[in-house]
This record gives C-alpha cells, sequence and structure tokens, in this order.
C-alpha cells in the first residue's frame, strides 16, 4: 500500500505524483474540470518557463536543485530565506539558469529533433561547474549503484515469474483477495518527519475503491493533499507557500491516483498497461523483482516486490517537466496485520528536493468516513501572533 504527501508543495502525492483506473479518459475528464493555475499567473518575472502549469513549475525547480546541488537561496539569494517577494529578484545565477534553458533546448533542437535527450543533469551531475576531466576514481570504483530505470525497458528474455505471477503473489501476500475485499477503508495515525523538521502528528484517510487523503499537522497549520477518486489538490498554511491551494494536474494527479489505487491493491493489474518483468536487483540486502507499467505508454512506473514475501518495498514514478522527468519514489517497511491484511506502518517519501518519513502509531480498518475529507481542502489561516 502507498500513502503520504509531500511535506513541501506538491505530492507525487505522493501522491507522491496515478495508478490509475480508467487512463486516458479519467486524465481528461480531471484536467478539464480543473483548468491549472499557470507559471507566470502563480509567481512573478517568469521568463523562460512561462505557458507551464504552477505544479511544473515547482517540479521544475526541484530538477534545478538536485542537478546542482543547490537549494533554493543558491539562486534567489539569501534575502529570499526570508520573503517570498525576494523570490522574484534578478541574481547572476537566475539569469545564468534561464541562459542554460535556452542552450539546453537548441541542443535538443538542433540535434535531435526536438526531443529532450540532454538536460541539466546530464552534464552537472550534482556540481554547479560540469566536471571536464575524468578521474582515476571514476574508473576505478567498485562501488555499483543500480541505474533507475527511467523509461519502459524490454521485458527480461523468458522472465520467471511473469508480471502476472509476481502480483498475483503480491495479493496473495497481503492477505488474499477475499480479505482485501473487506477491508473498505481505514484511518492512520501516526507522525511525519521531513529533513530538518520537527516531527509532526499527521493523519491519513482511505476508502475504497480509490480515496486517500494525509494531514499534517504543523505549527503553521495543517498541510493537506486530498484525491477524491477523480481530482486532487494539495493545501498548504498561508503563510508558508506562495500558492496555498493547488490541483493536482497531470504526473501528480497520476500519482495520487496511485496510492490510493495501491492502498486497495486489487484493481493493481487494471491500473497500469504493458506490464513487464525487467532484471531483478537488490534493495537492502533484500532480492526483489522489478516489474513495469505505465499509464501514458511513455512513462514507467516501477514496482520493486521483495521475491521471498512477495511484499512491495519500493515504488518510483515519474512526473514530466520542462527540463526533464522528476521521480517520486515510496519505500515500504514494516508490515504489520489489519484485519486479515498487511499494510505498511512506516513509508519514507522521496523526491528530488526533499523526503519524508510517515510511521504510523495506529490504523483502524474499516471505519466510516465523512465524503468532505477527500474534497477540495480549505488552506488554514496562519496562527495568531
Amino acid at each position: 500500500m502507498a500513502f503520504g504527501s509531500k511535506s513541501r508543495f506538491l505530492s507525487a502525492v505522493a501522491i507522491t505524483a496515478t495508478l490509475l483506473f480508467g487512463v486516458a479518459s479519467a486524465n481528461g475528464q480531471a484536467d478539464a474540470a480543473q483548468k491549472p493555475l499557470m507559471s507566470e499567473d502563480a509567481f512573478k518575472d517568469v521568463q523562460v518557463l512561462r505557458g507551464i502549469p504552477a505544479s511544473e513549475f515547482i517540479e521544475t525547480m526541484g530538477f534545478f536543485a538536485v542537478s546542482l546541488t543547490a537549494n533554493c537561496t543558491t539562486c534567489h539569494g539569501d534575502a529570499s530565506a526570508g520573503s517570498w517577494d525576494h523570490y522574484a529578484d534578478n541574481t547572476q545565477l537566475k539569469s545564468a539558469a534561464r541562459r542554460m534553458v535556452v542552450m539546453m533546448n537548441s541542443i535538443n533542437q538542433a540535434n535531435f529533433g526536438g526531443k529532450r535527450e540532454v538536460t541539466c543533469y546530464t552534464c552537472h551531475r550534482g556540481d554547479r561547474m560540469p566536471r571536464v576531466t575524468p578521474t582515476i576514481a571514476d574508473v576505478y570504483n567498485s562501488t555499483f549503484n543500480p541505474i533507475e530505470p527511467d523509461q519502459l525497458l524490454p521485458a527480461a528474455p523468458a522472465a520467471e515469474p511473469s508480471a502476472d505471477q509476481i502480483l498475483d503473489k503480491y495479493i496473495q501476500a497481503l492477505g488474499g483477495a477475499q480479505n482485501l475485499a473487506k477491508l473498505t477503508s481505514f484511518v492512520a495515525k501516526g507522525t511525519s518527519q521531513a529533513y530538518a523538521e520537527l516531527a509532526y502528528p499527521f493523519e491519513l484517510y482511505a476508502k475504497a475503491p480509490n480515496q486517500i487523503t494525509t494531514i499534517t499537522h504543523t505549527e503553521a497549520g495543517d498541510r493537506t493533499t486530498a484525491y477524491d477518486g477523480r481530482n486532487g489538490w494539495v493545501a498548504m498554511p498561508r503563510d508558508d507557500k506562495p500558492i496555498p491551494l493547488l490541483p493536482l494536474i497531470q504526473g501528480d494527479l497520476i500519482g495520487a491516483k496511485l496510492d490510493a489505487t495501491i492502498c486497495f491493491p486489487t484493481a493493481i493489474k487494471q491500473a497500469l498497461t504493458q506490464w513487464r518483468v525487467t532484471m531483478p536487483i537488490t534493495i537492502n540486502d533484500k532480492d526483489v523483482e522489478v516489474v513495469q507499467g505505465t499509464v501514458d505508454g511513455r512513462t514507467p512506473v516501477n514496482l520493486y516486490f521483495d521475491s521471498k514475501s512477495g511484499l512491495l518495498v519500493r515504488q518510483v514514478r515519474y512526473t514530466d517537466t520542462k527540463v526533464g522527468l522528476s521521480a517520486t519514489q515510496v519505500d515500504y517497511e514494516d508490515y504489520r496485520d489489519v484485519a486479515g491484511v498487511k499494510v505498511p506502518y512506516r513509508w519514507t517519501l522521496s523526491w528530488l528536493d526533499g523526503q519524508t518519513v510517515f510511521t504510523a502509531t495506529q490504523i483502524q480498518p474499516n471505519v466510516p468516513i465523512d465524503a468532505a475529507k477527500f474534497g477540495k481542502p480549505t488552506p488554514p489561516k496562519p496562527p495568531n501572533p
């Protein structure tokens, strides 16, 4: 099961970022119902990233940050740390980033027919200044880290077990289809902790077949990610972010659907298409089977199942941005029995510029949940000084 929300601005929604049930038609209807807020309408002094949704703009900032190992103040200046207005200040690094985006687009247009083959990360790889000279360590370093596949890979030759078999084993490992069908809702409570933040209490509400809401209670107000089975939203404290309420669209809406589906996974096979099994790998000393599916036929959703227990240990999905794919990863641990179904009591949500660990202390199954919990949230007012 997957649950959570990005603690900063967007969720991939978690919620990270969707396993969808009805792919094209569902996406089209949801996007038509919620017109996206555009970057130039949400932020000041937007130049080369005009004409994209504000949510994609935020994901693009994360892509810049990880490509250069930078944070917000690196490009926006120290004054931006205490004032959203200063994010619009022109700095040398902001001007350089704009030139780089233009250069990147020109390279792709001139050499690859406009297909995005070169990104910020292609050259920078986490360095402010791209390295131009190889080192001996690059040649002889024995550390091997498998590269996360960001495209649909060819199926492993004569893959055994098949994707169907791995997914069936997963359903059985959770408790079997009959027990899963009996779990129609649950409420989880516990603590969430992002990097360099205090631990905050959170509540998660999930209702079959595909509704999910996460609320994190901070001293500045509640952070809420809600998905009603069709549309989704992120609400932040008014003094915490420049956009208190943002509809989820595109990849982030897909992510919300994915998390909701995995909460009640009997329909997981129908959620994605083009299932395939790729080469197995090891995660945290566990051998895992790697299964890929897709929503749009282009971008993969990677699911990692413990080859012994059959349980889902990780999912990785992507949101497309102006400059490259933005990854969201959810890792699952500490599965426990809840009404005959195994549920993870700990999950870690990671994205390009942040990570939040959710630890449940109690999960109540089959409780009535008011439909309003999954509706459009109201951004909280800032606390009284």
